[in-house]
Order: C-alpha cells, then structure tokens, then sequence
C-alpha cells in the first residue's frame, strides 16, 4: 500500500480542525502551543493539495465554506477514531470525551431525549453534546452527525437501525372542543369533526390514523384535514391544546394533559396503535467511544426489555 499522507499533512489537518472549532487561527494556535502563521501555513499546503478554499477570511473571524464543511466533518471523524484506536489498544481511555452529534424529531427530543441528556452528561462529562431537532433526514457523512433517532426504518443499507421503543398513539381533544363539537362515538364519526393532521417532510403526505377493530387487525382511517402542520409535529400539540379539534398523538407528549383534564382521551376501544422509534447510525468497524456509550444509555433508558 502506498502511502497517502505524511506527518506534516497529517499535523496540518488536526490544525485545520482546531481552527474550525475555534473560529480564529490564533485560538486554534494556542490549543496546539504553535503561532498563528503556522496555523496559516498548514491551512494554505491542505488549500493548495486539495484546490479548494476551506475558509472564508474576513479581518475578524474565519468561517468554513461548504467544501470546508465536508472536510471538516470527515476529518474530524477520522481523527476521532484514531484517537479512540489508539486508546482502546493502550487501555489509556477510561471514559468518553469529544463531541457528539445527534439529529431527532422534535416532540421526541423535547419529550423523550433532551431531559436525558444531564445524566448522560453527569456520567461522561469529557462529551459534549451538539443536538439536531428537526424530521428531515440528515446525511451522515455530509453534515457529520454521529446518531439519529427516526420513526422509520432507512432506505440506506448503510444505517444500522436499533429499536429504542414502540410509542403509544392518543387520540385526544378538550373539553371546550367536545361541548362545542360533541363527542364521537365510532370511527366513523371522525369524519364529521376538525381534525389536525401532521404531513410528513419526506412525502408531503399526511399521516392517516391508525385504529385497531378488534384484538389482531389495525385499519389506517384518512380522517378531514380541518389543519394541518408540517416540519413541526409539535405545532399538532398546540393546535389541540387551543381546542382547534381532534388529534392522534404520542401519548408521551399529552399524558400530563390528560392526567390534569386539560385534554380528553377518546375512542379508548380503538386505541392502543403505536409507531416505532428507531436509534441510527452508520455500520463502522470501529465506533467511538462516545458514541457507543451513548447508544447503550439510550438503550438502557428508553427501551422497556
């Protein structure tokens, strides 16, 4: 195998890397104890090898351009993973450090994840955590995130895909909507209520409502779309909240609704459906440190076997 790089290039990327985490080549240069000019240096030998501009430079500050970016994201990794290697097999890293990136839905980073995250943190202080709420599907490689939580399996063969739980669906409505509007009885009633639906990023199509009919079969009802939301599945919650109409929900996100009367569960006969919620993240011969620690504190809180 020839060789690819040598110890100067390799030197020049982990300054490269200080200097976008820092912002300013001379921060960067005083976390490696070197002087800015040699931060500048390194920058312009990986600009000139490559023939792309890393950095946009004003007088003030630097920033990455979008080909800096993918740089960045890649080689941050790749030094990550030396530096695991290389104390895995001295037995030198006795706890997790570093950054880690994770991307996830909204209601269930601020329900389920978020309120988590000082345990982690009080058990691993050495990592930072940099969290990414949204539904769109991120790229891993691209935009460097380390995890992601989705409610669906991936195309992407790449993804390994492990099951954090199955979250119960609600359907719910208050009180002041149900005296205006009455209260259904059957499935079928639905159709002559305000509905608030959630249509989905990666589609555009709305979510139908799953209903189980008896103890083995669940039918998916398309139900009027009086309001919907997109992009923020939260906005469905405060829609419902505002006695807009009837919505089916996670459980998790209305059960402290519940429990005071400020929403009321309906059609409990039918209720029971849930919708999977999955942790992601690349196949690897060799994960982090941190981010295997993360998967298994995940793992540990939020599935119930």
């Amino acid at each position: 195998m020839k060789r690819n790089f040598h110890n100067v290039l390799l030197g020049s990327i982990e300054l490269f890397c200080l200097a976008a985490e820092h912002g300013n080549f001379t921060s960067a240069a005083n976390a490696a104890g070197v002087t800015p000019a040699a931060v500048s240096r390194s920058i312009l030998r990986l600009e000139e090898r490559l023939g792309v501009r890393l950095f946009v430079r004003t007088t003030r500050q630097i920033r990455l351009t979008d080909a800096g970016q993918v740089y960045f994201n890649q080689c941050r990794q790749a030094l990550d993973q030396l530096v695991d290697a290389e104390h895995e097999i001295t037995g030198g890293q006795s706890a997790p450090s570093g950054v880690l990136r994770i991307s996830m839905p909204t209601p269930y980073g601020h329900y389920r994840v978020l309120p988590l995250l000082p345990e982690f943190r009080a058990r691993y202080p050495e990592v930072q955590v940099e969290t990414h709420l949204s539904n769109r599907n991120v790229d891993f490689a691209d935009e460097g995130y380390d995890l992601a939580i989705r409610g669906r399996s991936p195309p992407d063969s790449s993804l390994i895909a492990r099951k954090l739980e199955d979250a119960e669906l609600v359907l719910v409505a208050t009180p002041a909507y149900l005296k205006r509007a009455g209260v259904p009885q059957t499935l079928e009633d639905l159709q002559q209520h305000d509905c608030i639906q959630f249509e989905l990023p990666s589609t555009g199509r709305k979510i139908a409502w799953p209903f189980h009919i008896n103890d083995q079969e669940v039918i998916d009802v398309v139900t009027p779309s009086s309001y919907c939301c997109s992009d923020d599945a939260m906005g469905i919650a405060t829609l419902a909240r505002s006695s807009a109409g009837l919505v089916q929900i996670y459980r998790f996100i209305v059960e402290q609704d519940l429990a005071r009367g400020d929403l009321v569960e309906l059609l409990p006969q039918h209720g029971g459906t849930s919708r999977p919620f999955l942790l992601l993240y690349p196949h690897a011969r060799h994960l982090s440190l941190r981010v295997r620690t993360f998967v298994d504190f995940l793992i540990e809180k939020l599935d119930p076997h």
